[in-house]
């Protein structure tokens, strides 16, 4: 019943949060999935990214909006996709006050890395990996590496000037009996790009028994890494 993040915590996956190793504990072979419901405290961006961000729209990625008290939910499935991969979907719905936006990604375990890899999107044409730690309060700490676009023909990596380092945080809030997430982008030369923080409450749900929604697995699968 090993996840693919206690794959890659090995055996720092014990120092978690009990509630984060349930949450990151969700596995295929497990059959539950994690589906979050909260509010986004703050949703924000520089100015200049609002373009680069408008375009990540097209394919799920990134939110080109600010807000504040924004409703949202995250889904967390476990599946083997057509690749034979262990996936899991962390698909992010913001309700914004004028329209509704999703931030798609799906995570494997990749062996040969010795790690997460992350595909960005609803076609999966980003891939970046993922480094994570536990601090010293059981919370999980993300942070993003190399990023690498996979699109047709082109299969490239790109350079750190164009791309942005994500710190997420995550951890759970004993006291109100809520997970915090914390996301910030920032570029070495530019300085901080994008980012939200909020927190939400979390129900499991028998995958086994209710099945996967096709609406939270991306529309084409990139076995590029």
């Amino acid at each position: 019943m090993t996840s693919i993040f206690e794959h890659a915590l090995g055996a720092d996956f014990a120092r978690l949060h009990p509630q984060l190793r349930r949450r990151f504990g969700v596995s295929v072979t497990g059959g539950r999935a994690c589906l979050g419901t909260g509010v986004m405290d703050h949703i924000w961006h520089a100015a200049f990214t609002r373009p680069f961000l408008a375009l990540g729209t097209w394919r799920n990625i990134l939110v080109p909006e600010k807000g504040r008290r924004v409703p949202f939910t995250i889904e967390n499935y476990p599946y083997v996709d057509s690749h034979g991969r262990e996936t899991v979907t962390f698909v992010r719905t913001f309700d914004l006050p004028r329209r509704r936006r999703r931030f798609d990604a799906t995570m494997v375990y990749d062996h040969e890395r010795r790690g997460i890899v992350d595909y960005l999107g609803s076609h999966q044409h980003l891939a970046v990996d993922l480094e994570m730690s536990v601090d010293e309060h059981g919370g999980l700490v993300i942070r993003s590496g190399e990023f690498r676009l996979h699109e047709g023909l082109v299969s490239c990596r790109l350079p750190g000037a164009v791309t942005g380092t994500a710190v997420v945080r995550e951890s759970y809030d004993d006291d109100a009996g809520l997970f915090r997430v914390g996301v910030t982008v920032s570029n070495a030369k530019l300085g901080p790009l994008f980012g939200y923080w909020g927190a939400f409450r979390a129900r499991y749900v028998d995958v086994v028994e209710h099945g996967v929604p096709a609406t939270v697995k991306p529309r084409r699968e990139e076995v590029r890494r």
